[in-house]
């Protein structure tokens, strides 16, 4: 960042990314112009709420004045339009922090988001903290006049830029708190100058915003509006989630999402309740209706808002929400916990504990809900949020059995994975004498769904779930059973399919088993250490050979993701299975010459087909071609 100064005023370089961004407001985003004032305005009740929290603990930041409010104006004549609040304010350094930079704020997530569609892209700001240079799009300069509460008079910071690459800075007398923008619109923004029009602005983003947001008021007269020296409140300045639901509509619900998710997309569905007893609080919980870019973030801040008797306490406070519930916005208000709460009270709060449970337990209610009653609408949450609620199997013990409800698995009963199963209907269409779950892992769908270990299930037409996602082998782990039935990997120990095979069945596989012992013992000394067994399969109607886990051993697909991870596993020794019946293994049963170089292809196979990598590619090569060689002989 460089930097020029001329007596107190000093000139320094946005950050590259600013300049990346100021270039994207001013040329490519005007479809959705009225985003700005929706992003000052809450950029201006966020520092309200900040200093109403940090004087909790030092009343002298209120300066003898403890009102709170946002006011906006316009000068027609000097063509501004100026956002003023009288919140915590900034200190020259924050002032270079946060509108000379871009921390922290997903900006390059941002501009890898977007899409070329003006109206789309426009709805991305508010979601990666970059609202306050959306004024850009309306203004040709912007001008900042701040002074952070406690300072004295002469700390304020004139702040001004005109989107170009730089801005300037300086040290100015200001007497009060807080933080006014004046921003100098372009000459194409001549609506903004009339107080009906930014009335209706405020009236559908920041309805309701808990600060009075105040306007002169305007009388017509004379064909004309004209401006009163008088104060009028816009919006309702009302705690939307203090009122009754039934004093609340829909759009009403809709319209406060959009301000507490910083979303313009309508939410999918939400919860309002009141809850009373030793622990009394009051929520208001959203579920969106599309993942934030951020969303496989584990340490991404959460959604959720707490107040204490309607005082902001904090934002995205996580001890609220469990992670695996991240996705969820929304709003918590205790009647109960003490005003100087602290976030390491937070964490260790029994009180703090009632809540989180009782709002963990209202979302899992809401979404039991819409998968009974609203498949659709529960098909566009999972295919949103289904990975990161599958979490939950292994971090909420108490809620597991819920959440296990409302997994959704593809299934071979479908040829993509926009057609899922839930764990319960699978069990409803089982074929007469199936006791147990059967699921397959794999990294991709299309890996999972052509397994060699399916090949018995299809021959016999069992239903088996597929399971590409990384997060499933998570979820299998800490899920051993469901509704009473054993879930059981197609690809892990021995092969018992009970009552669905016959006695005659098994009979044929023994009597197999003993007819070529002695080529599985060939080949397991050829294979040595590669392979902890060799045996007959029964699973395979195509394919010659595959590669199954020991019971008790992590399985194949596991043991890549977590060596893709960067962690140090030991040598896996699988289970290399072959089929009695196929060419292949026929010929090996024959073979005297090159043994050694079939078995080790038979192998080299195997991990293919399920997904692996090879030592030696070259040496599996080399085999290959000189096989065929000496077979076209």
């Amino acid at each position: 960042m460089t930097a020029t100064t001329t007596a107190s005023r000093e000139t320094l370089g946005f950050q590259t990314e600013v300049k990346q961004l100021l270039q994207l407001m001013i040329h490519s985003l005007y479809s959705n112009r009225e985003i700005f004032l929706r992003e000052l305005v809450s950029n201006a009740s966020d520092a309200c709420d900040k200093l109403r929290f940090e004087a909790l603990h030092n009343d002298a930041l209120y300066e003898n004045d403890s009102e709170m409010n946002i006011r906006v104006s316009y000068d027609k004549d000097a063509r501004t339009l100026t956002i003023a609040d009288s919140g915590i304010g900034m200190s020259r350094d924050e002032v270079i922090a946060n509108l000379g930079t871009i921390a922290k704020s997903g900006t390059r997530e941002f501009f890898g988001k977007l899409s070329g569609d003006q109206q789309k892209d426009a709805n991305l700001i508010g979601q990666f903290g970059v609202g306050f240079y959306s004024a850009f799009i309306v203004a040709d300069k912007v001008s900042v006049f701040t002074r952070r509460a406690g300072e004295k008079a002469d700390q304020g910071v004139r702040w001004e830029s005109d989107g170009g690459g730089e801005f300037s800075i300086e040290m100015v007398e200001r007497a009060t708190r807080g933080t006014e923008i004046t921003l100098h619109l372009r000459e194409d923004q001549d609506d903004l100058l009339a107080g009906y029009k930014l009335r209706e602005i405020i009236k559908k983003y920041s309805n309701h915003i808990m600060q009075p947001i105040l306007m002169k008021k305007e009388e017509w007269k004379e064909n004309k509006y004209e401006t009163l020296d008088e104060d009028e409140t816009v919006n309702q300045a009302s705690a939307l989630w203090t009122r009754s639901k039934n004093e609340i509509s829909e759009e009403q619900y809709q319209e406060f999402y959009k301000h507490v998710g910083h979303d313009f997309d309508d939410p999918l569905a939400w919860t309002h309740a009141r809850v009373e007893g030793r622990q009394e609080y009051t929520q208001l919980l959203y579920i969106p209706s599309r993942a934030p870019f951020d969303l496989y973030d584990r340490n991404t801040r959460h959604g959720i808002k707490l107040y204490v008797r309607r005082v902001f306490i904090m934002d995205d406070a996580e001890q609220l929400m469990p992670s695996y519930m991240r996705f969820v916005r929304g709003v918590v208000d205790s009647a109960d916990l003490p005003l100087n709460v602290s976030r390491e009270i937070l964490q260790e709060s029994k009180d703090i504990e009632a809540i989180r449970k009782g709002c963990t337990g209202k979302v899992l209610g809401l979404l039991a809900d819409m998968a009974e009653n609203d498949k659709e609408k529960f098909a566009k949450f999972w295919g949103e949020f289904g990975k990161v609620l599958k979490e939950g199997v292994g971090e909420d013990f108490a809620n597991k059995d819920k959440i296990a409800a409302l997994l959704r698995f593809a299934s071979t009963q479908a040829d993509t994975t926009d057609e899922t199963v839930a764990l319960k209907d699978y069990i409803a269409r089982m074929k007469d004498g199936q006791e147990k779950i059967y699921y397959v892992t794999a990294d991709s769908f299309n890996a999972a769904k052509n397994s060699p270990h399916l090949e018995v299930f299809r021959k016999k037409g069992i239903e088996v779930l597929l399971l590409s996602d990384r997060v499933d082998e998570w979820v299998v782990s800490n899920l051993p059973e469901f509704d009473g039935k054993q879930l059981v990997s197609v690809a892990k120990g021995g092969l018992d399919l009970g009552a669905l095979e016959d006695a005659a069945e098994k009979q044929e596989q023994e009597k197999q088993a003993d007819e070529l012992k002695g080529l599985t013992d060939k080949i397991k000394t050829s294979l040595a250490d590669r392979v902890k067994e060799v045996r007959i399969t029964h699973r395979l109607t195509d394919s010659p050979a595959c590669l199954v886990a020991d019971e008790h051993d992590m399985s194949g697909n596991l043991a890549r993701l977590m060596k893709a991870s960067g962690q140090k596993m030991p040598n896996m020794q699988p289970i290399l299975e072959i089929n009695p019946k196929h060419p292949v293994v026929l010929r090996l049963q024959n073979a005297e010459a090159r043994f050694d170089d079939w078995a080790a292809v038979l192998f080299d196979q195997a991990l293919l087909a399920e997904g692996g990598q090879l030592d030696d590619p070259a040496g599996f090569v080399k085999r290959i071609n000189q096989l065929m060689l000496e077979m076209s002989v």
